[in-house]
């Protein structure tokens, strides 16, 4: 549908002749159009009239376009001259005017003829996709909406952890010297937290997030949060998952807990390692192995905490439905086996 020339309808549709082909057409209810070599438009079905309320003088030729929305025009006609120069099938989505003014949304898609094995011109097919187009609009506006909105709740979490980071220091100083290693500790994990909702929310995909990536990511941030240098986190193992935010954040609160954990039961001078491994093999559960290397015989750190650890570990575990047992240790490895959810890929 490339020029304006007139030109006669092809013999015949696999076989069919022009009457019988018209006939059909008439009577199939969607929206049918013919162009000859061309790509000048030689017939529209009666359904393609109706909905345009024009006669098949006015739409023959190029005179349909008129009817294209001035924005689809010119990318339409370049997908048409291609697809006619090439001779292959083309699917292109425009707006053409209804009947009442109305500028609805239409799934175009066209294959070749060929009569005796020579190219005679298109035949094409229309589908009014307008709820389709209004949804997916509907959606991306929804998407947006939510990211901005995700954004304040983020800066919103960030400046009260930033206040309770403050609080705790300042009360921390003020406390008798047996307790300011436990405030020391709870203001390290309160920036721990704000280092896993920072993660969760710079993922690409809030929705879907790739744990992998995101192990990874938060593993190097954890290691400059305390004891830069003397502390690493490496993630390994086979495949990868993806994993909705709230498995994402239980898991985060419990590497960070592993690293608090480690760093609060060996001293300054010692080097602490934390290695993590994915077993995300198809077909199975996801499950992960940590191991720390605060185990038995650490040197003792400085800070005189409790040991809450396991139970911060199994309440974050609890929340998320993760199954865990295991303390972390080379001998009693912590294992994790993540809940069957099924993530719908990001689009």
């Amino acid at each position: 549908m490339a020029a304006d020339t007139p030109s006669t309808d092809a013999a015949s549709v696999s076989g069919m002749g022009c009457g019988e082909f018209r006939r059909f057409a008439d009577f199939v209810p969607l929206m049918m159009w013919r162009a000859d070599t061309q790509g000048a438009a030689v017939h529209h079905n009666e359904t393609w009239l109706a909905f345009t309320g024009r006669s098949p003088e006015e739409e023959s030729g190029h005179g349909w376009r008129r009817g294209l929305h001035p924005d689809d025009l010119e990318r339409h006609a370049a997908i048409v001259a291609e697809a006619f120069a090439a001779q292959e099938p083309f699917t292109s989505e425009f707006r053409l005017r209804r009947h009442d003014g109305a500028y609805r949304w239409l799934l175009d898609t066209a294959k070749p003829l060929r009569e005796n094995g020579d190219f005679v011109g298109f035949l094409g097919t229309c589908f009014d996709i307008t709820d389709r187009k209004h949804a997916e609009e509907h959606s991306e506006r929804a998407l947006v909406e939510k990211e901005a909105l995700l954004a304040e709740v983020y800066h919103r979490v960030r400046n009260n952890l930033q206040v309770m980071v403050s609080l705790i220091g300042l009360y921390g100083r003020a406390a008798p010297t047996p307790c300011r290693g436990s405030f020391e500790a709870l203001g390290q994990r309160v920036r721990a937290i704000a280092l896993v909702q920072q993660h969760l929310h710079e993922a690409p995909h809030i929705a879907s997030i790739d744990l992998r990536d995101y192990l990874h990511r938060l593993a190097s941030g954890l290691g400059q949060l305390r004891r830069a240098g003397r502390i690493g986190v490496t993630v390994g193992g086979s495949g990868t998952s993806l994993v909705e935010p709230r498995t994402a954040n239980a898991l985060g609160m419990i590497v960070a807990e592993v690293v608090s954990e480690c760093l609060d039961t060996t001293a300054e001078t010692v080097a602490c390692a934390i290695d993590i491994r994915i077993d995300a093999r198809a077909g199975g559960p996801v499950r992960l192995t940590i191991v720390s290397g605060a185990g038995e015989g650490a040197a003792p750190g400085k800070l005189e905490v409790p040991n809450l650890g396991p139970r911060l570990i199994a309440a974050y575990a609890s929340q998320a439905e993760i199954a865990v047992r295991g303390i972390g240790t080379m001998d009693q490895p912590l294992e994790l086996q993540l809940p069957e959810v099924l993530v719908p890929p990001p689009a």
